[in-house]
């Protein structure tokens, strides 16, 4: 069995996909990150860096003692060494997997999120930062495109780790993030065809509706 400390953010939708991609039982913990339930000591034990997703895994891929893994990255990579799914063991989709799946980590992710808290949430708008993250968030979508233009999935041929992390935030951000990014999708057409195709997988459906409140 598996634990999945998560909520209802486009990180936490990874993982729920994934889980859901490979079929196998497991619980759900939800963490309420916005009444701070993040920073319990009980979870801190599971998470130290306070983020979701994280899961606590009770037979682990080496057979020893319950093994706990943060950072959403790090968790679909074992997954899907575990299970031997979605991510080839070697060669050049494996790398191109690998590639894109640090691509959303260091790059797509931050870059909405930062647009999403300056153009949304914060209570005081900076021109400066909207239009600065604006900028680069589109950078990424073209660059995104640029890729699906070539590519059915982001590893090749065959559906990856890859498109399970990126697909929760593109989606996501074509409909909070729509007022400030309506252009920038509406001149990317390769990026709505994967939407669509990546969307139509009932275990992507699923996963998106985790955790049910």
């Amino acid at each position: 069995m598996i634990t999945l400390y998560t909520w209802t953010t486009p990180n936490g939708c990874k993982i729920s996909i994934m889980l859901e991609e490979l079929g196998i039982a497991y619980q759900i913990r939800p963490i309420n990150i916005g009444n701070n339930e993040q920073f319990s000591p009980e979870f801190l034990k599971v998470s130290p860096n306070n983020k979701i997703p994280a899961i606590v895994d009770e037979a682990p891929l080496d057979g020893g003692p319950p093994l706990s893994i943060f950072e959403s990255g790090a968790i679909l990579t074992y997954l899907a060494e575990k299970h031997g799914q979605f991510l080839d063991r070697s060669g050049v989709g494996r790398y191109k997997a690998l590639e894109w799946l640090n691509w959303q980590m260091g790059g797509l992710g931050p870059m909405l999120g930062q647009l999403g808290f300056f153009a949304l949430r914060s209570a005081e708008k900076s021109e400066l930062a909207i239009t600065r993250f604006t900028v680069e968030a589109d950078r990424l979508l073209t660059v995104l495109d640029q890729r699906l233009a070539e590519a059915t999935y982001l590893a090749g041929d065959e559906y990856s780790i890859a498109d399970i992390a990126i697909y929760p935030w593109v989606y996501s951000a074509t409909t909070f993030l729509n007022e400030v990014l309506a252009t920038s999708f509406a001149t990317k057409p390769s990026i709505q065809g994967w939407l669509t195709l990546v969307g139509s997988r009932p275990a992507v459906q699923r996963g998106m509706q985790v955790p049910q409140l």
